[in-house]
């Protein structure tokens, strides 16, 4: 019924149309009948399907304190200062709509008829980052990810987001103790998983540079 987490906000080096992004993800469904609500923060523009922001009809917003799509700062540098937001997505069991929180404040929602399977509750709630990339087949972009830099050079230096939490049926933020990290193309992206013992807990690093001598 939602999902929260803290993202590490950066300005990853893009080209051309690609874009990189950090987001969190509330899912539901497959094919045409999948439904995805997501926020997060991204580099550039995005040239595929869907809709961000206002840029179609659905999301409805209530703040006059938070604008969609404006720029976020300070962002932050290779081993150096390390800033983040708050984003939780989390359903009203009430009302069947979706709301959309930003570092405490509440922005708006999407209506619930505007679903299928989010009607009811999601199946999947995900974190993490996602490029764009328009080179031909067998070249790779060099658009990064995160920080531009490997999940293995931990925090200060590789991406992260963390406080990872889910919402229950009974509108309880609980701590999402398992987490699956999962690259799809590890040698140009990489993605490593807290240990939960850590005391930084529910916790994973993310990113790359793009292109590299193993990227393909």
């Amino acid at each position: 019924y939602g999902a929260i987490g803290n993202l590490n906000v950066w300005s990853p080096s893009t080209f051309g149309l690609e874009f990189s992004l950090a987001q969190a993800w509330v899912t539901d469904g497959e094919g045409q009948d999948y439904n995805s609500v997501e926020a997060g923060w991204i580099s550039d523009g995005y040239g595929s399907t869907g809709c961000y922001n206002l840029d179609c009809p659905g999301f409805v917003q209530t703040s006059q304190e938070v604008t969609l799509g404006e720029v976020l700062t300070p962002v932050s540098s290779y081993d150096g200062p390390q800033y983040q937001v708050t984003i939780a997505i989390h359903k009203d069991i009430g009302t069947g709509n979706w709301w959309l929180n930003f570092q405490g404040r509440t922005v708006g929602y999407w209506p619930r008829y505007i679903f299928s399977g989010l009607r009811t509750s999601a199946s999947l709630i995900a974190w993490g980052g996602v490029i764009g990339d328009s080179h031909p087949q067998g070249t790779h972009t060099t658009t990064q990810m995160g920080s531009g830099h490997f999940a293995n050079e931990g925090r200060g230096k590789a991406a992260f987001v963390d406080n990872l939490g889910f919402v229950d049926e009974g509108e309880h933020v609980k701590d999402a103790k398992t987490l699956l990290g999962y690259a799809t193309n590890p040698a140009c992206y990489s993605v490593e998983v807290g240990d939960w013992n850590n005391i930084e807990k529910t916790h994973f690093y993310y990113g790359g540079p793009g292109w590299s001598p193993n990227c393909t």
